[in-house]
């Protein structure tokens, strides 16, 4: 049975994940979000509807940055229902025209390390290495418990490993494996910027960065924004798995390691 509406800290579904489009749903009892918007508006209602949600409920929209597999349906959704979208100031400036028109009243500014509350939830904003304007992620925290989205980065600092140990939930990029990558069809200049420091995380590096933030208090960590060229599900997860156990963690014995999917939403997880 679904617990009620007050008796729960905060709840997460990746509805989609990967290079071709991005969208994650964070509800409180008292707030509904959207963190980004890749896809289509239509298939982001779609998305919402599968796990039984509505997208006239969302109150708000965080967008980590500029690139089209994340704000491709920002445009409809804004001029469709009223909901406030964050961004920070450089990341407005290079959407520009891309979404079409935007009611100002409804284009907040949130800068990297901003600390937000939103009826009972905060929302801690932070910078990643990636190539665009300036790209952040975000921590959402109630209750003594935190969900941690971290992908389209070529790196993570060890700023950042301190400042998101020990996560309840953990969205981690795991993009490419390697191999395949430098096998691949891609043009070398493509294959070094996804290497690159603002480029993407590997598998390899996904499970290394877990390996040092994974703490007592975490009980998911969910493999997000795999390339469909570069990656498969079983080799993100197989790699993630044998890496991790290498350093010693407890994969699914104290913490579950899960896949996320480019088409169908994960399940309504409560924190």
């Amino acid at each position: 049975m679904e617990n009620t509406a007050s008796d729960y800290s905060m709840r997460v579904s990746m509805l989609s994940s990967s290079s071709k489009g991005n969208a994650t749903y964070i509800e409180t009892p008292k707030q509904k979000i959207l963190v980004d918007a890749g896809f289509s508006g239509k298939q982001i209602e779609n998305k919402l509807a599968k796990i039984g949600r509505q997208m006239q409920d969302i109150d708000s929209i965080f967008i980590t940055h500029e690139h089209s597999d994340h704000i491709k349906g920002l445009g409809v959704l804004a001029r469709k229902y009223d909901v406030n979208i964050y961004a920070n100031e450089a990341t407005w400036q290079a959407i520009g025209n891309k979404c079409g028109h935007i009611d100002p009243l409804k284009m907040n500014v949130m800068e990297q390390g901003e600390v937000l509350t939103l009826g009972d939830i905060d929302i801690q904003s932070f910078a990643v290495s990636h190539d665009a304007a300036d790209p952040q992620f975000y921590a959402f925290q109630k209750d003594n418990k935190q969900f941690t989205m971290l992908t389209d980065t070529g790196y993570v600092s060890d700023r950042l490993r301190g400042l998101l140990s020990n996560s309840d939930v953990f969205l981690i990029e795991s993009n490419h494996d390697l191999d395949m990558l430098r096998m691949g069809r891609y043009p070398w200049s493509l294959k070094q910027r996804i290497l690159g420091d603002k480029g993407h995380l590997s598998n390899d590096a996904s499970a290394l960065a877990m390996s040092e933030m994974i703490g007592d208090h975490t009980k998911r960590v969910y493999l997000g924004h795999l390339s469909e060229e570069n990656n498969l599900k079983s080799i993100a997860y197989q790699t993630n798995l044998t890496l991790m156990r290498e350093h010693g963690l407890g994969v699914n014995e104290s913490f579950t390691l899960n896949e996320t999917d480019p088409v169908e939403p994960t399940e309504l997880y409560t924190l």
